[in-house]
C-alpha cells in the first residue's frame, strides 16, 4: 500500500498543492508553521474521514473560503485508487472513491491504512485516561468496521442520555425512559469492551518483544485493559448508579471510562515511571501498532512521522529509522541533519515555505551512497 499523490485545495494554509511522492522515505522540512502538518492531517482525513488534532471541517477550510477539497491517488495489491474529498462549512463532507459516492465513513475502512506519529503520542502514558482511549479508538476504528459502528452508536447513545439526564433535573417524569438508554448503553458498550479487550492482547503479542530490544533488554513491558466495569457487572452497575447519574447529570459507568495501564517490571510506569521510561513504553507501543496493523491487514501501513525525531535521543532515533524497512513513510521536521547524521536512506526532499513546495528533489543512488 503506498499513496502515489495528493492535491489539495483551499486547504488550511494552501491555496493548492500538487505533490508526488516516493514509495519509499519521503521528507517534508521547512521551518515551524509553513504548512507541512497540514499535509499529513490531509492523509490522515483521507485514510479515516477525521482530522488527528479532532479539528472541525469548518475550521480546515482556507479563511475566506466556503470549501475545501483533497484528492489522494494511492495504490493497493496493484490497483490504482482515487479517494475525493469535500470539505464545507456548514454541511457534512462528501467522500467519492473513484468517482463513486459513498455514504458512510465506514465504506472508506481498509482502503487506506495509515499509523500517525506525533510528539503528542510519546505523552501518552504520562498523560489521563482519555488519550490512551483516543490511541485504542484510532486504531480499532481504522481496522474493524464493527468496532467504528458500536462506537459511534454508543458516543452518540451517552450524549442523548446526558441530555435526558439534565431534563430529569426539569421534568421528574422522564426517569421512566432512562431504562430503555441503559439497555442500549449496555448493548453497545458490551462490545466495546470485549473489542478493547482482544486488541490489548493483540497488542501484547507484539509488544513485549519490541520493548526489551528499545530498552536493551532491560525491562519487559505488558499493558492491562482496566474496563471500568465488567461486562458481567454491566447492567446492574447501570441501574444501581442511576440516582448518582440524575445528581451530577452525567453518565458515570461505562467504557468512556476505561483506562489502560502499562508495566514494566511490575511498576505502573503511568505513575511511578521516568520520562525515559514512559517514552521508551510509548515508542514501543507506536512500534507495535505498526506491525499489528502489517498482521491484520496483511500489508505495509503508511506511516505518518510529524517531526517526532527531534523529541528521541539518538537510540532511540536509529531504532525507529531501521524499524521503518520497507513502508512508505512520510517525515516532518525542521531540518534534514537526523537523517544524514543516521545515513538513513531518502528517497525524496520536499521544502515547504509558507502553504507551497518551494524546492523538491529525488534523491538518487550515488547522492545516497556519498
Amino acid at each position: 500500500m503506498l499513496i502515489k499523490s495528493l492535491e489539495l485545495a483551499n486547504y488550511r494554509n494552501y491555496d493548492s498543492l500538487e505533490i508526488h511522492f516516493s514509495g519509499g522515505t519521503n521528507i517534508l522540512y521547512g521551518n515551524n508553521a509553513q504548512g507541512k502538518t497540514n499535509i499529513l492531517e490531509a492523509i490522515y482525513l483521507s485514510s479515516t474521514t477525521k482530522s488527528h488534532k479532532g479539528s472541525k471541517d469548518g475550521d480546515i477550510i482556507h479563511f475566506n473560503q466556503e470549501e475545501a477539497h483533497i484528492r489522494t491517488v494511492l495504490e493497493k495489491d496493484g490497483l490504482e485508487s482515487r479517494i475525493d474529498m469535500h470539505l464545507r462549512k456548514n454541511k457534512s463532507k462528501g467522500i467519492a472513491v473513484d468517482g463513486q459516492k459513498i455514504k458512510k465513513a465506514s465504506e472508506l475502512l481498509g482502503l487506506l491504512n495509515v499509523v500517525f506519529f506525533s510528539p503528542e503520542d510519546l505523552n501518552i502514558i504520562k498523560n489521563g485516561p482519555a488519550e490512551r482511549r483516543r490511541f485504542v479508538d484510532m486504531e480499532l476504528c481504522q481496522l474493524d468496521s464493527f468496532y467504528l459502528y458500536n462506537l459511534n452508536h454508543y458516543n452518540k447513545i451517552v450524549n442523548q442520555r446526558n441530555k435526558l439526564l439534565k431534563d430529569i433535573y426539569f421534568r421528574p417524569e422522564l426517569r421512566d425512559t432512562l431504562n430503555i438508554w441503559d439497555s442500549q448503553l449496555v448493548s453497545f458498550g458490551s462490545k466495546i469492551i470485549e473489542r478493547r479487550n482482544l486488541f490489548t492482547r493483540q497488542l501484547n503479542d507484539i509488544i513485549y518483544e519490541i520493548h526489551k530490544k528499545l530498552s536493551g533488554n532491560k525491562e519487559e513491558l505488558v499493558i492491562y485493559y482496566e474496563p471500568d466495569v465488567l461486562i458481567e457487572d454491566y447492567e446492574r452497575s447501570m441501574s444501581a448508579n442511576q440516582e448518582r447519574d440524575i445528581k451530577l447529570k452525567q453518565t458515570t459507568v461505562g467504557p468512556h471510562r476505561d483506562d489502560f495501564s502499562f508495566m514494566a517490571d511490575n511498576i505502573d510506569i503511568r505513575k511511578f515511571g521516568s520520562q525515559g521510561q514512559q517514552r521508551t513504553a510509548a515508542l514501543s507501543l507506536k512500534l507495535s501498532e505498526i506491525e499489528l496493523v502489517k498482521k491484520m491487514i496483511k500489508d505495509n501501513p503508511v506511516l505518518l512521522l510529524d517531526d517526532v525525531l527531534s523529541e528521541l535521543d539518538s537510540n532511540r532515533q536509529n531504532y525507529l529509522l531501521n524499524s521503518i524497512g520497507d513502508i512508505q513513510t512520510i517525515v516532518t521536521c525542521t531540518g534534514l541533519d537526523e537523517f544524514v547524521n543516521n545515513r538513513f536512506e531518502i528517497d525524496r526532499v520536499f521544502q515547504i515555505e509558507n502553504g507551497k513546495i518551494v524546492d523538491n528533489a529525488e534523491i538518487s543512488q550515488t547522492e545516497r551512497e556519498v
